[in-house]
């Protein structure tokens, strides 16, 4: 495409073997966004297309087109890096002595969660504690560590921040991040912070000036009814305590991304040490009914972002389709929930699933659908087409999460959990692990029951085989320049059964 009208460039064959070709061709990118497929004639009167879907023999849309962006810039490292997830208050506590605030009921490490207030639980993990542990990670072969929120919250997950300012103390405070990014730094391992865009606690002091005096200049960082009190806010999907934010206001946008010295650009600094962030639920941010700035705020936050790093890596939640993000806004990747964890779940899933497992698929009102491999291929190939390569390989290929069971639960079988382990580590994107998922931790009924203290003291309920198994597919995926970034391509696809290809000029890979 050229300023939206279409154009033809020839291909030439410049080398090929027995097993394929290479073919090239010159087209000018003139745009920011430049969409293309191939048509392939015969010479008899029939043509068909190629595009990210698959070869057809009919016309297809530009929607289905492979996508090249020009506008964006994106980081090398993460298509070499295996991520690593921490929720700090599980993974390793340090005795750090602080005192219990009044929102929290303190937990043993043996201990598991136990709802139904699932976030007032406190087990005393912390960011010292995690530094002490990373030669674990380092053994496994993972070089980034990703933490979910560290900002001081009034949750065990934080995700309801009370500011964006500080660390927590119950996690070690700013010394702690500190401590912790030295040491990762010390095994060669980035980190990633989390943060979330799209809401606040409502115990953070924007939101408590906004709704103690309507002239706060707050006030506009927030979205509030039509009440008679006009104190009533907008929040993520109903929760009383996440407040949705209003980047409308160029304030607001100023003290969290683009003003020097705001939230995103302090954590980046040598001290803080942080190399980039995770975005929570990335879809809803800049967004509620018609005022939609998301793709704005994606761009300016990447950008300020870039000021202070030139190789920051950024990359958003995504839970649904993410296309139109993915080509129009500034993430570097998202989490590819779509395009890879759910297909896979739906593929490998056991027969009957466990008792207690949820009778929802992320966030659908149905269970966890039985599907083949030809339809697992399909998801993938229909929810990455129109997305950049540069962006899938980018984006994290996840089994689960803190936000899910555990995946070798819903598989209920090693054999099928190593066939996942081995599609995360072999496709296109960055593999992200779970914490606790290479040594078989459990969590059956939810996200919340999955976030299991690390067991360090009973090594005994590890499961070693699995563990092995993890870090030999680690040590594949970083040690081949194909696995990284090599393109793609589905050779045999059946019910039981998928083989693909992933190659560069000087590299090979064949997964079966």
């Amino acid at each position: 495409m050229h300023d939206g009208e279409q154009g033809y460039a020839l291909l030439v064959r410049d080398q090929g073997d027995s097993i394929g070709s290479w073919w090239s061709a010159e087209v000018p990118l003139v745009n920011p966004v430049v969409s293309y497929r191939f048509v392939l004639a015969t010479g008899a009167g029939t043509t068909q297309w190629l595009n990210a879907t698959g070869v057809h023999k009919h016309d297809t849309p530009d929607a289905d087109d492979f996508v090249a962006r020009c506008d964006i810039s994106y980081p090398d490292w993460p298509t070499k890096s295996v991520v690593y997830q921490i929720f700090p208050d599980r993974f390793a506590t340090s005795g750090l002595d602080v005192s219990t605030p009044s929102w929290a009921r303190r937990r043993e490490w043996s201990d598991l969660p136990q709802g139904p207030d699932w976030s007032s639980e406190l087990f005393g993990g912390d960011l010292y504690g995690a530094a002490e542990h990373l030669d674990h990670v380092a053994q496994l072969g993972a070089n980034v560590v990703y933490f979910t929120p560290v900002f001081t919250a009034r949750s065990a997950h934080r995700y309801d921040a009370a500011t964006f300012e500080e660390v927590d103390p119950l996690l070690g405070g700013d010394a702690g991040l500190a401590a912790l990014a030295k040491q990762a730094h010390a095994w060669n391992m980035r980190v990633l912070g989390d943060l979330t865009l799209n809401h606040c606690g409502s115990s953070h002091a924007w939101y408590q000036r906004a709704i103690s005096d309507e002239k706060a200049p707050e006030r506009e960082y927030f979205y509030f009814e039509d009440t008679p009190d006009g104190k009533k806010p907008a929040t993520w999907l109903g929760v009383s305590s996440l407040i949705k934010l209003n980047f409308g206001s160029d304030d607001l946008r100023d003290r969290m991304y683009a003003a020097q010295g705001s939230v995103a650009r302090r954590w980046l600094d040598e001290e803080s040490g942080l190399d980039g962030w995770r975005i929570d639920v990335a879809n809803m941010a800049g967004r509620r009914g018609a005022h939609d700035v998301s793709h704005e705020v994606s761009d300016g936050f990447v950008a300020a972002c870039r000021e202070e790093n030139a190789e920051v890596y950024v990359v958003g939640e995504h839970f649904p389709d993410p296309r139109v993000d993915m080509v129009r806004g500034g993430w570097h990747g998202i989490m590819a929930y779509s395009a890879f964890t759910r297909p896979v779940w739906s593929w490998l899933r056991a027969d009957v699933l466990p008792a207690g497992f949820p009778e929802n698929f992320f966030g659908t009102p149905f269970g966890v659908p039985q599907r083949d491999g030809a339809a697992m291929v399909g998801a993938m190939r229909a929810f990455t087409a129109g997305v950049p390569f540069d962006a899938v390989l980018r984006s994290w290929l996840i089994l689960d999460s803190h936000d899910t069971p555990r995946f070798h639960v819903l598989t209920d079988d090693r054999e099928r959990t190593k066939v996942g382990v081995g599609l995360q580590m072999t496709l296109p994107g960055v593999p992200m692990v779970w914490m606790g998922d290479e040594i078989a931790v459990g969590g059956t009924t939810s996200g919340e029951d999955s976030r299991r203290p690390m067991p360090w003291d009973r090594k005994g309920e590890w499961d070693e085989d699995l563990h092995a198994w993890y870090r030999e597919c680690i040590r594949l995926r970083r040690g081949s320049d194909a696995l990284a970034a090599g393109s793609m391509r589905w050779l045999h696809v059946g019910p039981d059964v998928v083989v693909y290809l992933r190659e560069t000029a000087s590299d090979r890979v064949l997964c079966c």
